[in-house]
């Protein structure tokens, strides 16, 4: 137990320390990532990464409310955690059902992508609880964005909405219309299995959302 506690710790620290750097600096690459280089060669998969940062300004507002509707429609409000659409999640899971989101935030999402990987535990859940109110702190609600944006894996080896733009659209993240934002959007949480061209009824939903959120 005491080891567990000193790995947390570490991993609180360095985790902490990487999200106030990332205030100012982009990251050259994500836990994430290397896992997924890290498969490919295991496997013995060829892997092109394609991530390209660009700032916020320089992704489309459609892009930008298509990813806020789709997994985190009360971003700005919530100050790291949506306990509404957790309990929501959760109830969905015990009733069997079939969910079109977690209830998981951008800022949580941003942090397991940047920091801690897809792999689950009850260490890096819990790591995870305490560095999302510093990245909620330190990072502020237009850099968390701009971020995740930039980060969120969108198809094998393709990572943030430039390179996805560019994978399925042949455009920049700029450029891309509603339907588009909205497609490229609906193949989370699934974007290894998940194509933008077949997302029509998830699409169609988000579009929705977007309506009723006044975008």
């Amino acid at each position: 137990m005491r080891w567990l506690a000193l790995c947390a710790a570490g991993l609180w620290l360095l985790g902490a320390l990487l999200l106030v750097a990332l205030k100012w600096i982009d990251p050259p690459t994500t836990t994430v990532q290397i896992e997924r280089r890290a498969e490919a060669w295991l496997h013995h998969r060829p892997y092109r990464k394609r991530y390209q940062f660009v700032p916020l300004g320089q992704i489309a507002p459609n892009l930008q409310h298509a990813f806020i509707a789709a997994e985190d429609a009360r971003f700005y409000t919530h100050h790291g955690f949506d306990w509404q659409a957790i309990e929501i999640a959760a109830q969905e899971d015990m009733q069997g059902g079939r969910r079109l989101r977690g209830g998981s935030t951008l800022t949580q999402q941003l942090v397991k992508n940047l920091l801690l990987g897809t792999e689950r535990s009850y260490l890096r859940k819990g790591v995870e609880f305490t560095l999302v109110p510093v990245a909620e702190f330190v990072l502020g609600k237009q850099r968390i964005l701009e971020l995740y944006l930039n980060v969120v894996e969108l198809g094998p080896c393709i990572y943030g909405v430039e390179a996805a733009s560019r994978a399925w659209y042949g455009r920049p993240a700029s450029r891309l219309d509603r339907d588009q934002a909205s497609r490229l959007a609906a193949i989370l949480p699934q974007p290894l299995k998940r194509r933008p061209e077949r997302m029509d009824r998830y699409s169609r939903i988000i579009l929705t959302r977007m309506r009723q959120m006044g975008w």
